[in-house]
């Protein structure tokens, strides 16, 4: 079985070239990628990280075995960070793949984190995947939001890509914006500023990753592969330890503040907003059980809240059958892009 024989193969071709074109935000960002040993190392997993013969490309592999992980081999003072990325397909439920920054090696207690978070699913259903950020160790105030995404991540490859700024974090797939957050002096210390590696990993996360962990990894189904390729590291490397690890810093800062994808243009603010509106199904911002103060970076947007609970989960169904009399695009468009419950929380 494939996605061609799922549930979500049945919509209508016009609405796939629809959400195709609401999420053309702008050309491809103009980026330079270095091969696996220019910028990278193996961090676990001894034979599941498989390179390229000409060294682009990566694979990381999960089986009975172990998972896999690369990293960085340095850490940068703010950057841009991306790759495209190809998830393992049809039974995924119980995987993390995880794209993400952090410094936890170096700063145990008081790190910094930015996650994207593949969260795989049961066969013929898409992935879900969640985007997080801590920041000096503030892990007991999670900042996650869950999406769901309007394509099939395990076809063919995706960008997927952090900016991180001292002033500014934003979340990317395929140079459509999909998170915002911008620095407050409220946030004070919670906002990720200590120099971090990138990481790329796969792993069995079966006690939370799918359905609140109901769903596990099946390894009838594996070996589970997630592939990488154009591997992007803009940024400015430092050691950690030095008195002054920023003063060389200046101008590579001036630099990424410079480039196309370090402020989000009107077009593209649009295709955001569509995407959060459409196939967000959580976010601590609309959680007011968990916060009822709302954390300082939160932007409440009216067209956001309206779909939310108290919980931050979405707060209208999206039963076929409630809506089996209604045949027009706007019924169908409804159904895809809501849910009746947050199954993952």
């Amino acid at each position: 079985m494939d996605w061609s024989s799922s549930k979500w193969s049945l919509l209508p071709v016009y609405l796939c070239c629809f959400f195709s074109f609401i999420f053309t935000a702008s050309s491809a960002f103009n980026v330079s990628t270095i091969s696996f040993d220019e910028g990278y190392s193996h961090l676990f997993g001894e034979g599941n990280l498989v390179r390229s013969p000409d060294g682009r490309n990566a694979r990381l592999i999960l089986n009975r075995a172990s998972g896999a992980g690369f990293i960085s081999s340095r850490l940068y003072n703010h950057g841009f960070f991306s790759a495209m990325i190809k998830l393992p397909s049809y039974y995924t439920a119980g995987i993390c793949v995880a794209f993400y920054t952090s410094n936890a090696d170096v700063f145990e207690k008081t790190h910094d984190e930015l996650d994207f978070e593949f969260l795989g699913n049961v066969a013929g259903k898409p992935w879900r995947f969640q985007t997080n950020f801590y920041g000096n160790g503030s892990t007991h105030r999670g900042r996650e939001e869950r999406y769901r995404l309007w394509f099939d991540p395990s076809k063919e490859y995706h960008r997927y890509s952090i900016l991180w700024t001292a002033n500014n974090i934003i979340f990317y797939i395929d140079e459509v914006p999909i998170r915002e957050v911008v620095r407050t002096p409220a946030m004070g210390s919670d906002f990720p500023s200590k120099p971090m590696s990138l990481y790329a990993t796969i792993w069995d996360a079966s006690s939370w990753a799918t359905s609140g962990g109901r769903n596990k990894v099946n390894y009838k189904y594996g070996p589970f592969t997630a592939e990488f390729k154009e591997l992007v590291l803009e940024g400015c490397p430092v050691d950690p330890i030095e008195e002054f690890p920023f003063k060389d810093c200046l101008n590579t800062e001036t630099q990424l503040s410079a480039k196309e994808y370090a402020a989000i243009l009107p077009k593209s603010r649009r295709s955001m907003r569509r995407f959060r509106e459409h196939f967000m199904y959580y976010s601590y911002c609309y959680d007011i059980l968990r916060y009822p103060t709302p954390l300082p970076e939160c932007v409440i947007v009216p067209s956001e809240q309206r779909r939310f609970k108290n919980t931050g989960r979405l707060k209208f169904g999206g039963s076929q059958k409630s809506r089996k009399h209604k045949r027009d695009h706007r019924s169908e468009f409804a159904m895809v892009t809501s849910t009746s419950e947050d199954p993952d929380m």
